[in-house]
């Protein structure tokens, strides 16, 4: 990030130099990073496959009867979801957002609270 702010301020400046990044850039990085998302609490395999969407969270009873829980989901592989008679494309969606899910890029959002 900060050698982000170092380059923009160098081309921005046009010196050699690096420029020290002035006070109008600080607003514009709190705006980014305000605050979190609303994320799930608690994140099952019915939330997991909500949150993937794409038609499948049609697979919910499935995975939970064969495979239990969500750690066991994120750890499965493409042969064993496509024993359970899982579609090409749903098991590439599942496999790729439990990747990102692992790796901590992406989480499932909560939805909000209907009053």
């Amino acid at each position: 990030m900060a050698m982000a702010l170092r380059r923009a301020a160098i081309s921005l400046g046009g010196s050699g130099s690096p420029i020290a990044p002035s006070a109008s850039f600080l607003p514009v990085l709190s705006r980014f990073f305000s605050g979190p998302p609303p994320y799930a609490v608690k994140v099952g395999i019915p939330e997991f496959l909500r949150g993937i969407g794409g038609g499948v969270e049609a697979h919910v009873a499935k995975l939970e009867s064969e495979i239990g829980d969500l750690n066991k989901l994120l750890v499965s592989r493409t042969l064993k979801l496509k024993k359970l008679g899982i579609p090409c494309k749903h098991r590439k969606l599942i496999l790729k957002y439990a990747h990102k899910y692992r790796v901590g890029l992406w989480r499932p959002r909560a939805e909000p609270v209907k009053s």
